[in-house]
């Protein structure tokens, strides 16, 4: 940033890009694996994070999942919400599908986000923005769907398997909403439990694209509440959201409640 102001969607983009490198550097260091680097990513991720936000943006409020929660933001229009590290299981891994979110909403709404993936295109990496939308690739005959690695919601298996679309298992819930806007998948169905920072940068980034963002009840995505458990989304095309949310509410009678996700 090197004392330069910059815009909001600069700095986010910026922040996200910085943090993926630095992100990068801990991994290749080859002083901690596994879990243990899963650990060290998010401490040292996130105190760049806080810093440089608490630094540039000292009148917004701040909301990460690595830092102790102050319910001062509640009391804020503007409140920056990140993740250091979303997908950590996937970075002490050594996985791609990871990523760094940087979202900010205000008065609730997610106006703005940059989410990097830092591993992704054969370590070249990538920062998606929601300022700088690119032209998405024309949707396939088959659909393609992300879902969990270890864990896809019987609702979206229940929703796949009435579409005919291929399921295909993801890490990150930014590298899942990205991967619609790369050309990877047409539709992102989560109903296991998620939090604001799991999903507000990239919501805000596939808005952005003209994506369909919501609730899998169709309700809007709503956040800086003091409850930050945010369990459910949808993102997709837009055609297809009425279909796919058609089929959720079938799925809700037709699978066990002990089945759901």
């Amino acid at each position: 940033m090197n004392g330069i102001e910059l815009n909001d969607a600069d700095l986010a983009a910026e922040l996200a890009y910085a943090a993926g490198q630095l992100l990068l550097n801990v991994r290749a260091s080859g002083l901690v694996t596994g879990k243990a680097l899963g650990k060290a990513g998010d401490a040292t991720a996130n105190q760049f994070l806080v810093h440089a936000l608490r630094e540039q943006r000292r009148q917004d409020g701040l909301l990460s999942e690595e830092e102790k929660d102050n319910f001062a933001r509640l009391d804020q229009s503007r409140v920056w919400i990140i993740d250091p590290v979303d997908g950590t299981r996937e970075y002490g891994e050594a996985r791609a599908d990871w990523a760094v979110h940087i979202g900010l909403a205000v008065d609730g709404v997610p106006v703005l986000g940059a989410v990097a993936l830092p591993g992704a295109d054969n370590g070249q990496g990538m920062v998606y923005r929601s300022d700088a939308p690119i032209a998405l690739p024309p949707a396939p005959e088959t659909l393609r769907m992300v879902v969990s690695r270890t864990r896809p919601a019987a609702e979206a298996v229940f929703v796949a398997e009435q579409l005919g679309a291929q399921l295909v298992p993801m890490g990150s819930a930014g590298a899942k909403a990205m991967a619609i806007i790369r050309g990877e998948a047409d539709i992102y169905l989560h109903s296991g439990g998620q939090y604001e920072w799991d999903s507000c940068a990239p919501v805000a980034v596939a808005l952005a694209h003209g994506l369909h963002c919501s609730r899998i009840d169709g309700s809007p995505l709503i956040y800086n509440q003091r409850d930050t458990y945010l369990p459910d989304l949808l993102i997709c095309r837009p055609e297809h959201a009425e279909q796919v949310l058609t089929l959720i509410r079938q799925a809700g009678t037709s699978i066990p409640k002990n089945k759901r996700g």
